[in-house]
């Protein structure tokens, strides 16, 4: 994520100034050393750390206020952004946001089955279901899905959830410990107003703190359940079921964060017909 904003930057002729989250700063701090051992002159790429939200706010405030920077570029979530973008009204800055998600992922009743979940698999459980692109809702048709959960069920029981470094890894941890009950306070308020856990479901406390089990639920209803209606950031596929393109289509535009949409289908004229919407 740095290293596209930063490159076009010092592409243009540009410094850049980064600051990354207080939860990752490691990866920052590697990006900044490998660009000075790169030949990049001291200077051009710096980096602010900030430990703790009061001193990551007056960072924030610093970068919209002060004349001498020409454009921020924001990824995180919406209230920030909007936030972000209001301070920087004074200086008449350039805005770049990537704000919040919560990608809807359709298979129709067409849909290769082994494709789907393999678009599946990777689109929920890459880095732990925690990249701004991941896949949130699944709208599945409702003629497939017990195929669909039952093909899906099978390739989420061999995933290998553990430690990063080790080769038989397939999945690692959430971000903190904080994430990990976040996700699952979502999973329990869906079961508890009706949603069924086929698989999951629990942290992995006996691997870490940081650890959830790659989860699937059905049954979960748009408009009821805060795992739907809100972004998940973490490994679990929430399924709901539609009859007609039409209600697929409502039920995926219903959230006002459109960074990102999927589906799998086989009829040409559909992709486009659905891909406009």
């Amino acid at each position: 994520m740095i290293t596209r904003k930063v490159g076009p930057a010092l592409a243009a002729g540009c410094t850049a100034i980064v600051k990354p989250s207080e939860l990752t700063p490691l990866s920052a701090i590697a990006a900044q050393t490998l660009a000075l051992r790169a030949g990049i002159p001291e200077g051009v790429l710096q980096l602010i750390t900030a430990d703790g939200r009061d001193t990551a706010v007056e960072v924030g405030l610093e970068f919209c206020t002060n004349p001498i920077v020409k454009k921020i570029s924001f990824t995180g979530s919406t209230a920030v952004g909007k936030l972000l973008m209001k301070n920087c009204a004074d200086t008449v800055k350039r805005v770049s946001l990537e704000l919040g998600g919560n990608a809807p992922f359709i298979v129709f009743e067409d849909a290769d089955m082994n494709q789907a979940i393999k678009a599946v698999m990777s689109s929920k459980f890459r880095n732990a279901g925690q990249t701004c692109v991941c896949a949130d809702r699944f709208l599945v048709h409702s003629s497939i899905e017990d195929e669909f959960v039952s093909t899906l069920v099978e390739a989420v029981e061999k995933i290998r959830v553990g430690d990063g470094m080790n080769d038989e890894t397939t999945m690692g941890p959430l971000i903190s410990s904080s994430a990990v009950a976040a996700v699952h306070e979502k999973v329990k308020e869906a079961i508890r107003n009706g949603a069924e856990c086929i698989i999951g479901g629990s942290p992995l406390a006996d691997i870490g703190a940081n650890f959830y089990e790659p989860t699937v639920l059905v049954n979960t209803k748009p408009g009821r359940d805060v795992i739907w209606d809100t972004e998940t950031f973490g490994p679990v596929v929430a399924i709901s079921t539609f009859n007609t393109e039409e209600e697929a289509i409502r039920i995926a535009n219903g959230t006002p964060t459109g960074l990102a949409s999927y589906f799998c289908t086989q009829d040409l004229a559909r992709i486009f017909r659905v891909a406009s919407r």
